[in-house]
């Protein structure tokens, strides 16, 4: 059996660069987010992910991102990738992620996990992850 850890953390973006890339008369607006961003508490470091976003004119949207983050869980040093999917709705941005297996370096080798987030549109997030090691 997996013995599986919880650790929870804090985000604070740094960049957000979002740039629309569909813009059509009817429907969803497509456009591409470029986001750096640290990470404290169970999780310390740096991320750096690119979304793309589909946007309503309502300000609801639905996302997708793959992030690198750099630093430590739990206190073991590398790397890893994050595979993020989420919501925009009213002025509340939720999502999971999931390690993408193999992309732990260092320390983090063999990285596995998933969990989520949760923020106030434009303010630092909540986030966990459940993990484990291969």
């Amino acid at each position: 059996m997996t013995t599986t850890t919880h650790v929870e953390a804090a985000i604070t973006v740094h960049k957000y660069e979002p740039a629309v890339y569909e813009e059509p008369a009817e429907g969803p607006v497509l456009s591409r987010i470029h986001l750096e961003e640290s990470f404290s508490g169970g999780i310390e470091g740096d991320g750096i992910v690119e979304f793309l976003q589909a946007a309503d004119a309502d300000g609801s949207a639905s996302f997708v991102g793959i992030e690198r983050v750099t630093g430590a869980v739990d206190g073991k040093s590398g790397s890893f990738l994050l595979q993020d999917n989420g919501t925009v709705a009213d002025n509340i941005v939720s999502g999971e992620w999931f390690v993408v297996p193999g992309s732990g370096t260092g320390e983090l080798t063999g990285l596995r996990g998933s969990g989520g987030f949760r923020a106030d549109l434009g303010a630092g997030a909540q986030v966990w992850l459940d993990y484990w090691f291969d």
